[in-house]
């Protein structure tokens, strides 16, 4: 492999990592708000209970992500040069308004909604957690102004090959920006709703029959039957979108290789680029036609269509997209039903947890990483499905990617990997670890004086 695959390899699973961690920390941070208010509104001990666990959760995610997020900066001077040279008087501010809005929040009061609850005012201590969520959500804000200018540029103008900013306003609302925004930021509840569920399932089936417990997993599974539907809503628009700004793109998703109307929706097939053509099709008469352009006669764009005279492909490589995209659809179905499933045996007869049997609550336990899953399966359909472009029509990969040896580059995307892998599994572990000392009663860290423990009640209410 050439420096260009293998650098565009060690981005890949570098922000593949790091994904993972806001994807938590974005909706984890509004979730723990929440128990928060309740508390404060309920004086229910297990809202307190259900912030107390979960917010070390949230530590561990936010250090992991801040973490992990170093080292893609770094990448775009070492592996990719030309991104900044080319577009840096656009991308430069973007970055820096993260800064500026989002990490300041996150890290002057981040402390105290860690270590402060006893320490500090009960409504400062609320106010606390709603920045260090907000926050969060900035970043996540500005992050995808910038992914999806890239995806869909505007208001800028080319000198000398360089981008230079003509329209703020349009630049930071770029056609696909709000579609973009809110597909993520369901796709961070949805993880979030999971995680919850997930872990809490876990707690109840090694023996953990606590209040705290029941309305995690009640509120995760509540969470989740709520914005599913939400989300493939979302998901519609932003593919109605894609096939405007980005129509290659949804060809490749959808497997099309001929433009016409009464395309069918294929559900599975082999892409094959030598033949171009579908091996081992199984498709609906009229499907993508119907789900694209809400009619069985809509023209959809075929990937023939993205070949030059010279037989130059311009258009993504199909495999990855068209599995990636169903990898993601396949999550959200299972996501559907399980907490579809959940919430209507949870509210028969009021029965509430005990209403679950326990294959469901086992079946909560791997789907407490769900979110990943759809989450990672959705980026490597929109990012890979922008080749062999990185910023669409203006930039592509191969003009951006730096002039070093491609050994180099192999034996430090090794490391990445090793190292990943290691944290990655730790990480995991971690969160296993903490469910299994809450459940035992045992305290997760220093135990907190009789005295002090008090005082955060007193505080919280």
């Amino acid at each position: 492999m050439d420096t260009l695959i293998l650098s565009r390899i060690q981005f890949g699973a570098n922000i593949s990592f790091h994904i993972l961690f806001p994807t938590i920390t974005i909706a984890l941070g509004w979730v723990l708000l929440f128990f928060k208010l309740r508390f404060a509104g309920t004086g229910d001990q297990k809202w307190l209970e259900a912030y107390r666990f979960w917010v070390k959760v949230f530590a561990l995610s936010f250090a992991m992500g801040v973490v992990s997020g170093i080292t893609m900066s770094f990448q775009f001077g070492t592996n990719w040069p030309g991104f900044m040279e080319s577009v840096g008087n656009i991308a430069g501010p973007l970055l820096a308004y993260e800064v500026m809005t989002a990490f300041f929040l996150e890290a002057v009061f981040l402390g105290i909604m860690l270590f402060g609850m006893s320490k500090v005012p009960g409504w400062l201590h609320t106010l606390s957690t709603f920045l260090v969520a907000f926050g969060t959500t900035m970043s996540a804000f500005w992050i995808l102004v910038l992914n999806s200018w890239m995806h869909t540029p505007a208001g800028f103008e080319m000198r000398d090959g360089v981008a230079f900013a003509t329209d703020w306003w349009a630049i930071i609302f770029n056609p696909s920006m709000p579609y973009r925004l809110v597909h993520m930021l369901l796709a961070s509840g949805l993880t979030v709703a999971f995680l919850l569920a997930g872990l809490s399932a876990f707690r109840w089936l090694i023996g953990d029959r606590s209040d705290g417990v029941r309305a995690t997993i009640k509120t995760g599974m509540t969470i989740g039957a709520i914005l599913i539907p939400l989300q493939i809503l979302a998901g519609d628009f932003h593919g109605l979108n894609t096939l405007e700004h980005q129509p290659q793109k949804v060809a490749a998703m959808e497997g099309n290789w001929e433009t016409g109307p009464n395309v069918p929706l294929v559900l599975f097939a082999i892409p094959n680029e030598e033949t171009r053509s579908n091996d081992f099709e199984i498709a609906i008469p009229n499907g993508a036609s119907l789900i694209l352009k809400h009619s069985p006669d809509g023209v959809v764009p075929g990937l023939n269509d993205f070949v030059a005279e010279d037989g130059t492909v311009q258009h993504p490589p199909v495999a990855p997209v068209f599995f990636s995209f169903r990898i993601m659809v396949a999550t959200g179905m299972a996501m559907l039903l399980l907490s579809w499933t959940a919430v209507f045996l949870m509210a028969r007869k009021r029965r509430g947890v005990e209403g679950l049997p326990k294959p469901m609550l086992w079946a909560m336990v791997p789907m407490a990483f769900s979110g990943w899953v759809a989450t990672l399966a959705g980026w490597y359909t929109t990012e890979i499905g922008r080749q062999p472009w990185l910023v669409q029509g203006v930039l592509t990969t191969e003009a951006a990617v730096a002039d070093v040896p491609a050994p180099m580059v192999a034996s430090t995307l090794i490391v990445y990997l090793v190292i990943y892998a290691a944290l990655l599994s730790a990480y995991i572990g971690v969160l296993f670890y903490l469910a299994r000392k809450a459940t035992k009663g045992e305290p997760i860290g220093p135990r907190m004086p009789v005295a002090e423990e008090a005082a955060v009640t007193v505080a919280a209410e």
